[in-house]
């Protein structure tokens, strides 16, 4: 009899999953009207795709930026975190040669403000909000989470991300920033524009992820291990990193997502359990 109420269960489990029903929306324009009017490029580019359960309540949300570098690549949602039980944000950005830093940063910002301010509007919980991506837009992610300023511009305090998760982003200065100025990549810069510069022991939870050392573009890994050594030495107890063995930048996404959707997943319970 116990065996077949635990069947039962799991049964309805599955049924609860496969009907839940999805609804996305698209090119949403997270800065004012009265900001895109007055530049074209920025109305183009600057709008967001929002992929939610429908009728759901109090689900987390993943803010997802695209990779390719700052000078490629258009917003997304991976089809890895759909059908997941959660909401995914896939961002829209300025690009370089265009625009030049920090008003790629700005827009990450812009878009995350958005998501503060309008998730409740879908169901979804504003103390759920994650930020992760691949590469270029891990990067962005961390210079938002990590430099309370871009985020005070809105009110926002950085500190109230549920978790940052980015997939082999940069943590000294981004190469395409450094490019706009001239220096190549293989020179390593820590100023203002790097995560490693604002590390800080109250940040947000952070989950690393790289591919293999041996097989990550430039230094992507030692990079981001020595974020983490820098970020334990400020008192910072809520920063791990994963090396994806086997996995070079490109294809390290493929095993990361399912770290993502567990991370999510853990600290939504944990959050939930202590409200």
């Amino acid at each position: 009899m116990k065996q077949l109420l635990l069947l039962l269960f799991f049964v309805q489990a599955l049924s609860g999953i496969a009907q839940q029903q999805y609804a996305i929306e698209k090119n949403i324009h997270y800065y004012p009207d009265s900001v895109g009017q007055k530049n074209e490029y920025l109305s183009s580019q600057c709008t967001l795709d929002i992929y939610y359960p429908k009728g759901a309540k109090n689900f987390a949300t993943i803010i997802w930026f695209h990779g390719g570098g700052i000078t490629t690549g258009s917003k997304e949602i991976p089809k890895a975190l759909m059908d997941k039980g959660f909401a995914v944000v896939g961002v829209g950005y300025r690009l370089s040669p265009k625009v030049t830093a920090p008003k790629y940063i700005e827009d990450a910002a812009a878009a995350v403000a958005w998501v503060f301010q309008h998730i409740n509007n879908y169901g979804g919980n504003a103390n759920l909000i994650f930020i992760s991506g691949h590469s270029a837009g891990g990067y962005l992610g961390m210079m938002i989470a990590l430099d309370k300023k871009y985020l005070n511009k809105y009110n926002i305090d950085a500190n109230n991300i549920a978790a940052l998760i980015p997939f082999s982003g940069q943590a000294i200065t981004h190469f395409t920033i450094r490019n706009e100025r001239g220096i190549k990549a293989t020179q390593p810069i820590i100023d203002e524009y790097a995560p490693l510069y604002h590390v800080r022991a109250d940040a947000p939870p952070i989950l690393l992820i790289t591919g293999d050392r041996e097989k990550e573009l430039l230094g992507r890994y030692e990079e981001n291990a020595y974020f983490l050594r820098m970020m334990k030495l400020t008192g910072n107890l809520h920063t791990n990193l994963y090396e994806l063995q086997g996995f070079n930048h490109e294809n390290m996404p493929e095993p990361a997502f399912p770290l993502l959707v567990k991370e999510v997943a853990n600290t939504t319970k944990e959050i939930l359990g202590k409200k």
